[in-house]
């Protein structure tokens, strides 16, 4: 397979610099353990003082602003009661209040859970009992979230509400009257980088939401090495509007531009119609994509501020090749940084030098730091391939085959796993090269070229990726389900011309009392808009294995193609199941209709 090109050498950062940096903010860490994220917070705060470092679209916070609200918001957790090691969990919407919340309540030790605003019923409910927490701190207008989630708890938490509207006294009314000074010695418990500080949910590649444990350790690797990375500086604004819940958004985006002196303009959600406006008129100079949202911006009529922007780069995952050359040249993006990483991973790719398509690499210099191998993987098992004795085989060159990242007693190569021990066991393979070695699955496929880059070839599993998020089969089976009339169902993603991942479709055997508009009306009850199926096709029984598993591969495989199904298809269009006809198949081809 021929190499991808890499830009001119005019444009391309120097291939050692992007490592350099990231070493360099990463190198004290481990020799400062009780120095933490939220004091680093104290520390830009006697730095840059009044300079902006949350923008929101309905208050500023200044770095000195930020670490007063998150040392009244530290305080009022001990006078709350909360203790080293609790958990409480936070459903807010993106503001630049959910950062000052999780920074100031695990700056005493205690553990957030950050929960996703678009789940709803048994899905939230999972979460938050998964979780344990103690208190729920809930944004006033996510009041109906959690009231769908409620029948279906084990354990109801005590709510702390938070914003305009509140069902009762919010957390900034009391935490108010705390002190705003960085807490002394003595004051709350000793907490290090060892420590646990959030719980970020991922789909992974099997079953329900699984909670990811994420440390103190994490949390400043992170931060600090996408600031060497991307050089950050006081002059540096970052455009976010991914989740704040999501580990990319949420502590990456924010954390490693705040380090450099700069601020971050936090959004409620993605516009395609107003991004330009917006990146100009804030100034902004880098933007946290996912690929999904680059391909959006492709596909937009012109607009005028398109090319007025003052972007210097622009830094995320899963930019497709087609996406990348026409998001670069259409907009005049001068750098695109893309990487490779996940909220639970050991092993982390950046693609520095800017090959057009590729996740990234490990420089020779750094592969005892941040080893990665591809192995070969069984399609039968779907575990990694052994040889006659029980060794994992490397992949060559441009074979796919599954990424794994090597795991040590090192803090940043440890595995910290998820609240289940049945989950964080499922993720280990041991002695995959030699006796007693350790390695962490990362579920996805990938190849490596001859010269040392990384591609992403596609999940293992069932899982799959669409409008930029993990949706997992067995999730959404769950909600079909529950549904009058269905009996049994298969979701699968498949893939479509044009658009990043696959989506959604459902395979159904319904009886008597099925009713296509109430299905579509609990699907968007029980799941968050990328989950819910776009296809549905009826069908009048399933094969299925001789251990009873459903054969999505060929239902997959035959996609939504109505000359190749005799069954009914129907596509969610216009907030309704519409019948699938060769006429609209061929405009979803050609991309005249808007999944």
């Amino acid at each position: 397979m021929a190499a991808s090109p890499l830009p001119p050498p005019s444009q391309r950062p120097s291939s050692t610099s992007g490592w350099i940096g990231a070493l360099e903010r990463t190198a004290r860490i481990d020799a400062q353990p009780e120095r933490i994220f939220p004091r680093v917070i104290d520390e830009l705060a006697t730095r840059h003082g009044t300079a902006p470092a949350l923008i929101g679209t309905d208050e500023t916070l200044s770095h000195r602003d930020l670490a007063a609200r998150q040392n009244r918001y530290a305080r009022w957790a001990l006078a709350r009661g909360l203790v080293k090691g609790e958990t409480v969990a936070l459903l807010m919407t993106n503001r630049p209040d959910f950062l000052a919340i999780w920074l100031g309540l695990t700056r005493v030790g205690v553990r957030v859970a950050l929960l996703n605003t678009n789940l709803r019923d048994r899905s939230l409910a999972h979460c938050i009992d998964v979780a344990a927490p103690r208190l729920l701190i809930l944004e006033a207008d996510l009041a109906e979230a959690v009231a769908s989630a409620q029948p279906h708890l084990a354990k109801q938490p005590d709510i702390v509400w938070q914003g305009p509207g509140a069902g009762g006294p919010s957390l900034a009314e009391a935490a108010a009257g705390y002190s705003e000074a960085p807490l002394q010695a003595g004051e709350g418990p000793a907490v290090t980088v060892r420590d646990e500080a959030l719980l970020i949910f991922t789909s992974g590649t099997t079953g329900l939401p699984k909670a990811a444990r994420v440390s103190h350790h994490r949390i400043m690797m992170w931060t600090h090495w996408f600031a060497g990375l991307i050089d950050a500086g006081a002059d540096d604004r970052m455009y976010n509007c991914l989740p704040l819940y999501h580990s990319v958004g949420g502590v990456v985006a924010p954390g490693s531009v705040l380090i450099g002196g700069g601020s971050v303009v936090i959004r409620p959600k993605f516009s395609a119609s107003a991004f330009w406006r917006d990146v100009t008129e804030t100034g902004a100079t880098v933007f946290q994509y996912i690929g999904e949202l680059c391909r959006y911006l492709t596909v937009a009529p012109p607009d005028p501020f398109e090319r007025r922007h003052a972007l210097r780069l622009c830094t995320g995952n899963g930019m497709r090749p087609d996406v990348w050359e026409r998001f670069r040249e259409r907009f005049a993006i001068p750098r695109i940084l893309e990487f490779y990483a996940a909220t639970e991973g050991t092993v982390s790719l950046y693609n520095v030098e800017g090959r057009l398509g590729a996740v990234g690499r490990v420089p020779p210099f750094m592969a005892r730091r941040s080893p990665a191998l591809i192995v070969r993987h069984d399609v039968e098992t779907g575990l990694p391939l052994r040889d006659a004795a029980g060794r994992c085989v490397p992949a060559d060159p441009d074979e796919p085959g599954e990424l794994l990242g090597r795991l040590s007693a090192k803090a940043e190569h440890s595995f910290e796993g998820y609240t289940s021990a049945e989950e964080t066991s499922r993720k280990i393979v041991r002695d995959a090269l030699q006796p007693g070695d350790a390695w962490m699955r990362t579920g996805d496929l990938m190849r490596k070229d001859a010269q040392g880059f990384f591609y992403f070839v596609d999940r293992i599993g069932d899982t799959f990726r669409w409008k930029g998020e993990n949706v997992a089969t067995t999730e959404v089976a769950e909600v079909l389900g529950h549904c009058p009339g269905v009996l049994e169902a298969s979701v699968y993603g498949v893939a479509v011309p044009g658009s990043e991942g696959k989506a959604g479709m459902a395979a159904l055997t319904t009886g008597a009392s099925f009713d296509i508009d109430a299905l579509h009306a609990a699907l968007a009850e029980g799941l968050p808009a990328y989950a819910r199926p776009v296809f549905l096709r009826i069908v009048q029984d399933f094969a299925h294995t001789e251990t009873f598993k459903q054969k999505k591969a060929v239902l997959a495989a035959e996609g939504f193609d109505p000359e190749r199904i005799g069954d009914a298809l129907y596509i969610d269009r216009d907030g309704q199941y519409r019948p699938l006809d060769p006429a609209t198949y061929a405009a979803v081809g050609r991309g005249d209709v808007r999944l």
